[in-house]
């Protein structure tokens, strides 16, 4: 036998059971047998009959041997996607189909906020992967501190403070993503009934928790060129009994705009003042396209009234599911979220991260990703200049990944954003991210991919869509 012995083994042993020797439930022959008759060694019959294990195709049995399995049942056929049309779909359906396209092989990625695959160090997280499952031994398959790995925590620490923000590792939450981030720190300050500020446009999951939660939420509007504004925040708060406030004043999405450094300090002290804390959401602020890295809100908080959730999701690993939050004096209280909701985020991926940082790849990675992303948003920029109707108007975002597009007033988001499936191709339709219906005729689009023929294809078919609906 040549090449891998065990593989050709297996495989002789399923081609002897589809001629008719040996059927469901009877035994195979035993190690012993079957290293003398194919004169192979008994490792190499164990690992022939540990593939077979591993495909569901023999069981062991303690002290009788190796026995087929019965085989498994057939499943039935995938049932076609029911294809809702805008009538008769609620918010919340049309955000759960929004989400649906993530991943979706069937369609090109405009729809979500994420950098491609091609933009992201997998292959070098991989082989850190390999090289900590060697070295480490079953540590990586045991359950992390709640608060997550000290090192991870300690090199967001240092991250932090290259955002202007002051923290010691342990005042650092590792969380399963953003996501659970902001959770753990919406549960961490609101109740059931209270009122939570947020900015209009935003991140449509923003809505989605608070309707879950139970609260409120009141819009006040942000624009693509300083995002939400201070005088905003203060006429709100005075006119109603608001408990929270959730902001993105870093490349908000999916506007894109960076809020003043100014306002971001004049926003935190007047909150800071009345007793309200800010939960600030800080996914994108390592994507700056300036020379310099905006800090965050947090950087002027000095009294632990700001919430800082972050991941890296947007510049790393999406499918690790590493966030964190620093949640300054709720830090007890959002411990106390985190162990009742999950216990310990994953450990693998919480090991691999920390080595990467560690080793000090990040900022360079970084780097290039942000040059990229800038390349594909010029790219991106002239081509919707140049494909989309007479009316259009189109953000230039300081940083971030998205581009925010205003079309004219007769094209409804929505319809479009079915027209594109149709068409293979995702988008994020400006309803969603917004309690109401002044933005029914924007989209966003994800300008962190590389700017292939395909991309530029798709874009053009976007705007010759656009403009059938506009004339």
């Amino acid at each position: 036998m040549r090449g891998c012995k065990y593989l050709e083994l297996a495989e002789a042993l399923v081609a002897a059971r589809e001629c008719g020797c040996g059927g469901a439930g009877e035994r195979l022959p035993s190690v012993r047998t079957l290293r003398a008759r194919y004169g192979v060694s008994i490792n190499t019959v164990l690992a022939a009959y540990g593939e077979l294990e591993a495909r569901g195709l023999v069981e062991a049995r303690p002290r009788s041997g190796y026995f087929w399995r019965l085989a498994p049942p057939s499943l039935p056929p995938r049932p076609p996607e029911l294809e809702l049309r805008p009538r008769e779909m609620t918010k919340g359906a049309l955000i759960a189909r929004v989400l649906a396209s993530v991943g979706s092989a069937h369609l090109v990625p405009l729809g979500i906020n994420c950098p491609a695959p091609e933009f992201l160090p997998g292959r070098a997280l991989g082989r850190i992967a390999g090289q900590l499952v060697r070295q480490q031994g079953a540590d990586h398959v045991g359950y992390a501190p709640v608060e997550g790995l000290w090192a991870l925590r300690e090199q967001i620490a240092v991250r932090a403070a290259g955002a202007g923000c002051r923290v010691s590792p342990g005042e650092v939450l590792v969380t399963s993503g953003a996501m659970e981030a902001l959770y753990v720190a919406l549960r961490a300050v609101l109740r059931p009934g209270d009122t939570a500020l947020i900015a209009a446009p935003s991140y449509f999951c923003f809505q989605q928790l608070l309707e879950n939660l139970g609260v409120r939420a009141v819009e006040i509007p942000s624009s693509p060129e300083h995002g939400v504004r201070p005088q905003d925040v203060r006429r709100a708060v005075e006119q109603i009994s608001i408990q929270a406030c959730i902001l993105t004043p870093n490349f908000n999405n999916p506007d894109g705009s960076l809020m003043p450094d100014a306002a971001k300090a004049e926003i935190v002290d007047f909150l800071t003042a009345r007793g309200i804390p800010l939960i600030e959401d800080d996914v994108a602020g390592d994507l700056h396209l300036a020379p310099r890295r905006p800090p965050l809100a947090k950087a002027f908080d000095r009294q632990g009234m700001v919430l800082t959730c972050s991941s890296f999701s947007k510049t790393l690993c999406p499918g690790y599911r590493i966030g964190w939050v620093l949640p300054g004096r709720w830090f007890a209280e959002a411990l106390a979220v985190k162990a009742t909701t999950n216990v310990s985020s994953a450990t693998l991926p919480q090991m691999v991260v920390a080595a990467y940082l560690c080793q000090g790849r990040y900022d360079r990675h970084v780097r290039r990703l942000r040059s990229r992303i800038a390349r594909s948003m010029e790219a991106m920029a002239a081509a919707v200049a140049r494909c989309f109707p007479p009316g259009t108007r189109q953000t230039r975002p300081q940083g971030g990944g998205v581009v925010w597009i205003e079309l004219p007033r007769s094209v409804d988001a929505v319809e479009l954003f079915f027209r594109a499936r149709e068409q293979g191709i995702g988008i994020a339709p400006g309803t969603i991210f917004s309690l109401h219906g002044q933005l029914d005729h924007f989209v966003r689009l994800n300008a962190a991919v590389p700017w292939t023929s395909q991309i530029e294809d798709a874009v053009a078919a976007l705007g010759r869509l656009a403009a059938g609906m506009a004339a």
